[in-house]
């Protein structure tokens, strides 16, 4: 429990620090991009969104790119299935080994500054992807580096003993996945179309544009592409003896 409450507030710390930073925005406009504008930013049934990509593939086209995403998680859970393990082999692969020499003190610590700055920017792309270019896909991809420079410098362990081990991070994934589709669903509710922005959801909370439920997928995206890519790495990670032990591999 101490372990998730000391995770929430970090990515609250996190999340607050992305919104404070906010990335300038241009000042002027090419004319091609006055039209996509036209047809994303302005009119009533617009994504209110300036970052037209990010309209078009959640707004436009949403339902082909919730298609797209699901062809990734499905490659996610075929690497899982074919690293599934039984309780007493997961037991295995998560005991330590007694002998392991520690990365010298200069690289462990500036793996944590690095590491500080990934979830940061990480979190940045995600939540305005809205406003600049970038996305959750784009964000969770940034932060599953995170996990992965903490494998490189301190082992599997490092992570596994501070509570993200891959059962965690699937349950992180799994609420990214169920965030998205409650975010296609909601409009239903209002009588109106799966995956409808506008006027659903509002494009402003208390005068920060968010364009509607851009900002949501972006945030639910960047979660489960983060977790589902940390759940991998922690299996890839798994020793070669520890395999070899549980496959009865002799040499």
């Amino acid at each position: 429990m101490k372990r998730w409450v000391t995770l929430i507030l970090l990515l609250t710390a996190v999340i607050t620090l992305a919104y404070v930073f906010q990335v300038p925005q241009p000042e002027d406009v090419k004319p091609l991009g006055e039209f996509y504008l036209e047809n994303s930013y302005f009119g009533d049934y617009s994504a209110k969104s300036p970052e037209v990509i990010t309209s078009i593939l959640w707004d436009y086209r949403g339902i082909d790119t919730l298609f797209e995403t699901a062809v990734f998680f499905l490659a996610i859970i075929g690497s899982l299935t074919v690293f599934r393990l039984t309780k007493e082999q997961e037991k295995e692969v998560k005991t330590e080994p007694t002998q392991v020499e520690p990365l010298p003190l200069p690289i462990r610590t500036v793996t944590k500054v690095i590491v500080a700055m990934i979830l940061a920017v990480s979190a940045s792309i995600a939540l305005h992807g809205h406003l600049t270019p970038g996305g959750g896909f784009q964000g969770g991809s940034a932060l599953a580096v995170a996990p992965l420079l903490i494998i490189a410098a301190y082992s599997k362990y490092a992570l596994e003993k501070n509570g993200l081990d891959k059962t965690r991070a699937l349950i992180l994934r799994s609420i990214g996945l169920l965030g998205i589709a409650l975010v296609a669903l909601v409009p239903l509710l209002s009588g109106s179309y799966i995956m409808q922005n506008q006027p659903v959801f509002p494009a402003e909370i208390n005068g920060q544009l968010i364009g509607g439920s851009l900002i949501y997928y972006n945030f639910f995206e960047f979660l489960a592409v983060g977790a589902g890519f940390t759940a991998v790495f922690l299996l890839l990670a798994i020793p070669e003896e520890k395999f070899k032990k549980i496959l009865g591999v002799r040499r």
